[in-house]
């Protein structure tokens, strides 16, 4: 009778305490594979790095992978702690264990079940002293009443679902609103009422952890997606930013990124792990012509891709810029005389991270006070401080040459070297331009703005005979994009064919750089009687310094005939001062930058 019923009470409180360690069950899941086999592999792979993985077989039919089982506080922690260390997927997450099936790994183990730990743990070698009872004594033991078995509760039908959300508070419910936004799952606005829009969502968060898509969350979904949320929240660190030099107060990702460097007017927050997202804050004085200027400096930069949405408004502006290994978003606006803003940058492989931050910043950024940056508190050079660059990379072109318009509407000849394998073609390192012809035989190009231009002066051709010995002038961008206006460089007409009788070309007695090439040759009335050639690259034959050629004024216009562009003859007949000159070249010379 006595032995009897200790085993029946043992069994009871061994089922109890089974029963209430199973409702605190959680795992983090951190992979699913289609097959059985594919699970096996990755399971064994996940097995080498850490000591408690488990496999199951899923509802949806797929084999989750999965480490536990922990309590749902532990396990927030740890699928922070891995995410953090980068240990794990970006898109694991806590589970309930609702949808485990029969188990996979480890091959032919037991479930695991959480112990609670002894108060007092027994003392290893204690002697244990046992009396015999005499073979005649009688012992009549009264049976121990049996404890009340706990049995894990079913899940919650959706009434009970529902009765049970009804008991929280309206924090509680907008709090549930934001995690399933952080989640993807809802966009509208935040406001504890549980509407279509959120039902919607919720619905749709069931359905992606493999559950009855009811639209009402039962108390432990409620827990699980929680524990979700405020792992992410611990990984990412989102702390309200009060940054007091820059008058900005913004929440950013602290865990992610930290204070590196003021740079007016620029406040640089560097990545925490190589490769990880920047942030940077922009704080300066300045009304609408300031914050214009900061739209056009922001795109010269690298760190702002040049494809992508862009948008300026009167007070404010936005910049999106994408490329195969960086993006970026730009926001300022300005306000009683300050321009205040933001900027974040990111890699591809991190869209779901950035988008979540970005949301964050773009939510809680505003302006305090009536303080921006001062560009006195840090030295810098004057060079660093023009353009307000700050020590940011300037964008700069693969190589830049000259070239001239042609006609009211902005078409540029230049040189076809100039142009060849270029991603981008800019003219003035502002405007877009096409490639609309090239011809290797004669080593020209025709470019097409792809917005019209007005530009100040365009090319009126020679019509009278070439005197050789005459002075001639080469406009150009000799320095390429180091200056803001071209080169006037003077020279002679030495001859009107090349050196062994070549016609359309002209030799001239000239000293010029590679960013000349593509540049108008005038003669001294203003007229162009050629565009200056690329120097020859014959290593068996080296021409001295000082020897140049130009393709001459009738290739140029029997090219432009054959394009339909009508040419401009010059009208002038006596010399031009030299002033009048350089503005008549300069105003038909443009840089022509070729971009990767």
């Amino acid at each position: 009778m006595l032995r009897a019923g200790f085993g029946l009470w043992t069994v009871a409180v061994m089922l109890w305490a089974g029963m209430a360690a199973a409702q605190q069950q959680s795992w983090v899941q951190v992979e699913a594979q289609p097959t059985l086999a594919e699970a096996e592999v990755r399971a064994s792979a996940y097995a080498s790095a850490f000591p408690d993985v488990e496999g199951y077989e899923l509802g949806s039919r797929w084999y989750g992978i999965a480490l536990g089982p922990y309590t749902p506080e532990q396990a927030a922690q740890r699928l922070a702690d891995l995410r953090r260390e980068n240990l794990i997927p970006r898109d694991s997450y806590v589970t309930d264990g609702t949808n485990f099936r029969a188990r996979f790994w480890p091959v032919g183990a037991q479930p695991a079940a959480p112990l609670a730990p002894l108060a007092t743990p027994l003392a290893p070698d204690a002697p244990v002293e046992v009396t015999p009872l005499a073979p005649e004594a009688t012992v009549e033991v009264a049976p121990e009443p049996m404890p009340e078995v706990i049995a894990e509760p079913a899940e919650e039908t959706p009434a009970e679902a529902r009765r049970s959300e009804a008991e929280l508070t309206r924090p509680e419910r907008e709090d549930l609103q934001r995690a399933l936004q952080w989640e993807g799952f809802y966009t509208a606005g935040i406001d504890g009422a549980f509407g279509p829009g959120t039902r919607t969502s919720m619905a749709a968060w069931q359905s992606a952890m493999g559950a009855e898509p009811t639209g009402i969350l039962t108390s432990r979904q409620r827990a699980t997606l929680f524990a979700n949320w405020q792992a992410d929240i611990a990984e990412y660190g989102f702390e309200t930013v009060s940054e007091t030099e820059s008058g900005i107060e913004i929440t950013l990702p602290l865990g992610l990124v930290q204070f590196d460097h003021y740079e007016p007017p620029f406040v640089h927050f560097a990545p925490k792990a190589e490769g990880g997202l920047k942030v940077i804050l922009i704080s300066q004085p300045g009304d609408k012509a300031a914050l214009y200027g900061l739209y056009d400096i922001l795109q010269s930069l690298t760190l702002i891709p040049t494809d992508g949405e862009r948008s300026r408004g009167e007070r404010s502006f936005e910049i999106n810029g994408s490329s195969a290994t960086r993006q970026s978003y730009a926001f300022a606006e300005t306000r009683a005389g300050l321009v205040k803003g933001y900027i974040l940058v990111w890699s591809p492989d991190q869209v779901d991270q950035a988008g979540r931050v970005l949301g964050m910043m773009q939510s809680s950024f505003r302006a305090v006070g009536n303080r921006a940056l001062d560009p006195g508190m840090v030295p810098m050079s004057d060079a660093t401080r023009r353009g307000l660059l700050a020590g940011l990379e300037l964008r700069r072109p693969i190589l830049s040459r000259s070239g001239f318009y042609v006609d009211p509407t902005g078409r540029v000849l230049t040189a076809a070297a100039a142009v060849a394998q270029c991603g981008r073609i800019t003219l003035d390192g502002v405007t877009e331009a096409t490639v609309s012809f090239t011809d290797a035989a004669t080593g020209l190009a025709l470019l097409t703005p792809k917005t019209p231009l007005a530009p100040p002066a365009f090319a009126g051709f020679q019509t009278q005979t070439d005197r050789i010995g005459s002075e001639v002038a080469v406009a150009g961008y000799s320095y390429e994009d180091a200056l803001p206006a071209p080169v006037i460089t003077f020279g002679l007409l030495e001859d009107v064919q090349g050196l062994n009788g070549e016609q359309g070309v002209k030799r001239l007695g000239i000293t010029t750089l590679p960013g000349d090439v593509g540049g108008p040759v005038l003669d001294g009335t203003g007229a162009v009687l050629g565009m200056l050639l690329p120097r020859a690259t014959d290593p068996a034959r080296v021409l001295p310094e000082g020897v140049e050629f130009a393709a001459s004024g009738a290739v140029l216009r029997q090219m432009l005939d054959g394009q339909g562009i009508a040419t401009t003859e010059s009208k002038a007949n006596g010399a031009m001062a030299p002033e009048d000159l350089t503005r008549k070249a300069t105003g038909m010379t443009v840089l022509v930058s070729c971009w990767e």
